[in-house]
Parts: C-alpha cells; structure tokens; sequence
C-alpha cells in the first residue's frame, strides 16, 4: 500500500529537503502544499496517512491567516490519530494548538547554528547522548499539558516532544541539505549577527562534523515514525 503523506511548507522557495527522501525511499507519495501561497489543507485526513508541516521565518504568534488556520488544522490528524511531524515552526504550532505558550527569549538570544540536545528518560531510545542538530530560530516553545518531553537542550529547554502515540515536535532541522543550508546563510544571513548565533564558518564545520550522524538518525526516525502509520 503506497502511503499518502501530506507535506505543508511556507514559502515558495521551501522544499522538505531529507524528509522527502526518507518518505520516498519509503514508498510514501508526496502532497506538497503551500497555505500561506493560497493552497488550501484537507477538511480531514481521510485520504492521507500522516503530515508533516515543516519551518519558516514568521511566528506562531502571527496573527496571520494561515498561520491561524494551520495551527487550528492540526487538530485534525490528532484527532484521527494520524502520524503527525511539526519541525521548527511546526513544532511551535503543534506546542500552540495544545495550548503551550510560543516564546522569545527576554535577552534575544537565538539558536542559529549546530548546537547539542540531550535525551530525556522518554527520549533515550530516540537521541544520542548528546545529539547535535542544525538549528534556526528565535522563538521556543513550552511542554504542552499531556505531551512528552523527548529531548532538551540549554538554552531553549523544549527540543523534543510527543503527544499521543504518533504525533512529534521536533526544535531543530533535520531535513536540511547541503543545498538548502547554503542556501539559508546566504538569504537568512542576517540571522547570524543576532545573539546566540553561530558564524557562517562554525555551520560549515559543524556540517563536516556532525551531518553524517544527523542523517543516520533521521533515517531510524522516519522509520519508527511511518511504522505507525502501519499500525493506524
């Protein structure tokens, strides 16, 4: 059975990067749409397996259309107990839509740049210890109420998390190409001069250092995530 995996991005330029070819490699067919260019979501998740809603500059705060209608449809897989991956900004909506607050931090600090998490007690069989990851943003988010914590890290506390039995948070970007970060310190490099961020260098660096364990796990992650779209 080809699963039907229905892929949210936010601008124009966006693509899902690895977490395309781990889907596709699965035999997953992909749905790629873009609210915030116009393209509506389903009414429900009757024709597809899972969803993932994936990064962007803008806030889960925004009082934006899409942003408003995006974070209220993620209600529906989560009813229906659909696998469900939030990353970055998807994460923060998910986080928002369990009623978990969205946050900057007071000093402005950001994570920008490949930066250590560590598993929880629940997330031990999920991260190494410690797992770098590629991050880009501003703005945390809070453990919802009912939701489990999977991995933490320093200075933004939430980087993992899981509601339900099929439902992940993730902080950080894993779906990220050579391409793609290239890509971003070039049209994000404004970015890199607020507090807390990396040099355009220690990204390289750390890429060289740390891409190949980052790309093993998300293979294991992708894995243990669609084989619950099996058991659904």
């Amino acid at each position: 059975m080809t699963h039907r995996v229905l892929i949210v991005l936010h601008q124009e330029r966006s693509n899902p990067g690895r977490v395309a070819h781990e889907l596709r490699a699965h035999g997953c067919e992909l749905d790629i749409r873009r609210p915030a260019l116009g393209d509506p979501l389903p009414d429900t998740m009757d024709e597809h397996s899972a969803a993932v809603i994936f990064g962007g500059p803008m806030s889960a705060n925004d009082n934006l259309p899409f942003i408003r209608a995006e974070t209220d449809w993620i209600g529906k897989p989560l009813k229906a107990e659909k696998p469900f991956l939030g990353i970055c900004l998807g994460a923060q909506m998910m986080a928002k839509h369990l009623g978990a607050r969205v946050y900057g931090r007071e000093d402005s600090k950001c994570e920008v740049g490949y930066f250590p998490i560590r598993p929880t007690e629940h997330g031990a069989g999920l991260f190494d210890n410690p797992q770098y990851v590629y991050q880009w943003h501003g703005e945390g988010f809070d453990l919802p109420c009912g939701a489990v914590q999977l991995a933490e890290g320093k200075d933004f506390p939430v980087q993992a998390m899981r509601y339900g039995k099929s439902a992940y948070g993730l902080q950080f970007h894993p779906e990220l190409t050579t391409l793609m970060m290239n890509a971003w310190l070039t049209l994000g490099r404004g970015r890199l001069c607020v507090p807390g961020a990396q040099a355009a260098e220690l990204h390289r660096e750390g890429r060289l250092q740390h891409d190949a364990s980052l790309r093993a796990w998300l293979s294991r992650f992708i894995a243990h995530w669609l084989s619950e779209v099996e058991a659904v």
